[in-house]
């Protein structure tokens, strides 16, 4: 582990590793800090920015340029009193670059079986056409039949196909490969609202993970919050319908509209616009690719601005003359 330095090294009972980094609705990352701040988990470790991070702005500060601080991902622990399982939590507020994810996520993982950690968890935003005021449902992918067994009985969906974009989705995969067991839990989110903080959906996936693993967690400021959050949607809503008496009100259609138009410019995290751009590659060199790039175009609701670099997949090369 040459980027990770330790400060201290707990005694932890069968410990579980609980990984997070920022996506879509801020879900995963808000859920990891909640959790880490309200059981008051200690930081033990470090992963510095090493080779896996380079900076690709800078920010301006008094009309000066500066180069940005380079991140740092942190590791606390939790002992828990309520059953037999101690809690790992790795957060980093940044996720590498594509082609830095995979030794990046191995070097987490390997620090992990140091910790005789077994199992390894992670949260992600499901986009769906849902409305905002619904509860969002939990979908879970795992390692295991076994595993994913156990969620179904507790009445939680599964997922059966699909991808789970960036170092949430990838660590399970290095987790696997080490002999580790992994489960990702992805809450619901509006498909208008991928750019939005969405905290009710972060405490759906802290409710199954606190029902698998026992751990006296409080929700209630995070239920408070979310409250809050909805209120300021249903605040730009309902001025969009009744707004000040010079302007025109809005109807439901093109409340719907201005949602799906929300959708279709929010800006791609930059996870998921690397990830299309190397399918891309993939798939002029192998064109049943083609398929897993169609469905990640879909998922995130934006085909149509891609269709031709898409169709053009398909074109047959002009033949050359001799």
């Amino acid at each position: 582990m040459k980027s990770i330095s330790i400060t201290k090294k707990p005694r932890l009972k069968n410990p579980v590793l609980v990984a997070a980094w920022p996506g879509m609705g801020d879900v995963a990352l808000k859920a990891a800090l909640y959790l880490k701040d309200k059981l008051a988990a200690e930081e033990f470790a470090q992963i510095s920015a090493g080779d896996y991070f380079h900076p690709s702005g800078v920010w301006i500060e008094n009309s000066l340029i500066h180069i940005p601080p380079q991140p740092v991902g942190k590791f606390y622990y939790y002992k828990n009193p309520a059953s037999g399982s101690d809690l790992v939590i790795f957060i980093s507020d940044t996720q590498p670059f594509i082609e830095k994810g995979y030794p990046y996520a191995q070097e987490i993982v390997d620090f992990a079986v140091t910790l005789k950690v077994k199992l390894v968890y992670t949260f992600a935003a499901m986009p769906l056409p849902i409305e905002h005021t619904q509860m969002p449902q939990i979908h879970v992918a795992a390692t295991n039949k076994e595993i994913l067994g156990g969620f179904e009985k507790r009445g939680l969906k599964t997922m059966p196909t699909g991808q789970i974009s960036g170092l949430n989705g990838l660590i399970l995969g290095v987790a696997r490969e080490k002999g580790l067991d992994g489960v990702c839990l992805l809450g619901e989110i509006p498909l208008y609202t991928i750019q939005i903080e969405n905290p009710n959906a972060s405490i759906a996936v802290l409710s199954a993970l606190i029902e698998a693993i026992p751990v006296a967690l409080d929700l209630t400021d995070l239920k408070k919050h979310a409250d809050e959050i909805n209120q300021e949607i249903e605040h730009l809503i309902n001025y969009l319908k009744n707004p000040p008496e010079e302007e025109r009100p809005i109807d439901e259609q093109e409340i719907n509209i201005l949602k799906k138009g929300l959708a279709d410019s929010s800006s791609l995290p930059d996870s998921a616009r690397l990830r299309i751009e190397e399918l891309f590659k993939k798939a002029k060199k192998d064109l049943a690719r083609a398929i897993e790039l169609k469905k990640e175009l879909d998922k995130w609701n934006i085909y149509d601005q891609y269709e031709d670099s898409f169709l053009d997949l398909f074109k047959k090369p002009p033949k050359k003359e001799n």
